[in-house]
């Protein structure tokens, strides 16, 4: 866990991690533009899919804002591959196995379910300004709607 929370305002932690396809993605490959990391729990699962879905199916209104999306899990890139190809999905999916980035963005928390605590990713939403510093953050996001708010968001610079 970071010593403290990120807010906006803050630089944002760099990475630089393997995703789908055999490359890597890094902050600065982003450099120059906004960027949205969506952190989401688990490849192929409900949720995820919903979300990954709808931010793939406004990628190109993001472009035309002037930001790129990625979606953060701690899925292998093996499973980025499968993922993307099962959904169509045109997006970078960023694989942290060792779970650096998730730690240094704060999403790798302790959660519960049926009473049973348990380490994992919470879903969170970064929005990135070109200049590297973090200008929102959704926590505990809720994915109907969510991927437009971003978008929205995105736009009002």
């Amino acid at each position: 866990m970071p010593v403290k929370a990120l807010v906006a305002g803050d630089k944002a932690p760099d990475f630089e991690l393997p995703r789908d396809g055999g490359g890597h993605a890094s902050l600065a490959s982003f450099k120059g533009k906004q960027l949205v990391l969506y952190f989401y729990p688990k490849d192929d699962t409900p949720g995820c899919t919903k979300e990954s879905i709808d931010f793939n199916g406004l990628k190109d209104a993001f472009a035309k804002a002037g930001a790129a999306v990625a979606g953060v899990s701690p899925d292998s890139p093996a499973s980025h591959d499968k993922f993307r190809k099962k959904h169509a999905l045109d997006l970078p999916l960023i694989a942290d196995e060792a779970k650096t980035m998730l730690e240094a963005y704060g999403v790798w928390v302790e959660k519960s379910m049926y009473g049973r605590k348990y380490m994992g990713v919470e879903r969170t939403t970064f929005l990135i300004g070109a200049d590297g510093k973090i200008r929102r953050i959704w926590n505990k996001v809720k994915v109907p709607g969510h991927a437009e708010e971003v978008l929205a968001a995105v736009k009002t610079g």
